[in-house]
């Protein structure tokens, strides 16, 4: 293994970072990150820094990869302290006004105003805690957000099988994969898409807001066939890479460990 080391700028004086490039198995190529305290305790992770050292600085926008500051997360986080003090110093709401609901009434409701006093009781309706109202449309939100890494480098999404059309104006990819998704941790009833076929001529009136804004599908055989296969492949791999970096963490050791018997005998031949 292939050893650097150098003070990592972005920490406390003192504190030094380490690459080890590995040189044989199945990661031959990769290298792992390593950090050194001034008094030489060692951290494999960033959950370990901010625990070390959260009371004394702020790591959220340390990337753990590159031992440097990540710029745009450093200026999205002063952005959000700045909003959040003019906020907390803004001025106080003199309108006395009742705030209206924002439901699809078409008569405006006025908001029932309760104040701090014991005589005073809030009502409730049990009967009417039903599912909120949803927007028309309302996935189309979730276009345009995008997964990246801890080194900011796009995540690449995942391939749709062809029998998932969208439905609806405007609609992508994309827009089809966040429906779905948020269709599966949202609601506990199957998903099957639209069943209407009127939904196709129009939308904003047949379509059934409880399903994603796809088409209806069919789940075959085959299609249970090869997800399973791909999973297999994909637990295959993980193993094999488990493998390689366990194999590589016990060479690591063992050469560390031969190193230190080393220094010690160099140091009882410099003592005799």
């Amino acid at each position: 293994m292939e050893r650097k080391r150098w003070e990592c700028s972005a920490l406390p004086n003192g504190w030094k970072r380490e690459e080890v490039t590995r040189k044989s198995g199945l990661s031959a190529g990769k290298s792992d990150v390593y950090y050194f305290s001034p008094t030489g305790k060692k951290f494999r992770s960033k959950p370990q820094l901010v625990r070390y050292l959260g009371n004394s600085m702020d790591l959220s926008s340390f990337d753990f990869r590159t031992g440097k500051m990540l710029m745009s997360k450093l200026n999205k986080n002063r952005q959000r302290i700045r909003y959040d003090n003019s906020q907390s110093k803004g001025k106080p709401d003199l309108n006395t006004s009742l705030p209206v609901r924002q439901t699809a009434s078409i008569f405006k409701q006025p908001v029932t105003k309760v104040t701090n006093h014991p005589s005073n009781k809030v009502k409730t309706d049990p009967q009417k805690a039903v599912d909120q109202p949803r927007q028309l449309f309302w996935e189309k939100k979730l276009s345009g957000l995008n997964a990246f890494d801890i080194a900011e480098e796009l995540v690449k999404t995942m391939d749709l099988p062809k029998g998932l059309q969208g439905v609806g104006p405007g609609y992508t990819d994309n827009t089809l994969l966040s429906a779905l998704a948020s269709a599966l941790h949202t609601s506990s009833a199957p998903i099957t898409g639209q069943l209407s076929a009127a939904v196709e001529k129009n939308p904003g009136v047949w379509l059934n807001t409880t399903q994603p804004l796809c088409k209806a599908f069919m789940v075959t055989d085959e299609d249970i066939r090869k997800q399973e296969d791909l999973v297999y492949s994909v637990r295959k791999r993980l193993e094999e890479a488990l493998m390689a970096d366990m194999l590589a963490h016990i060479e690591e050791a063992t050469i560390e460990a031969k190193s230190l018997k080393e220094e010690s005998n160099d140091e009882e031949m410099e003592s005799v």
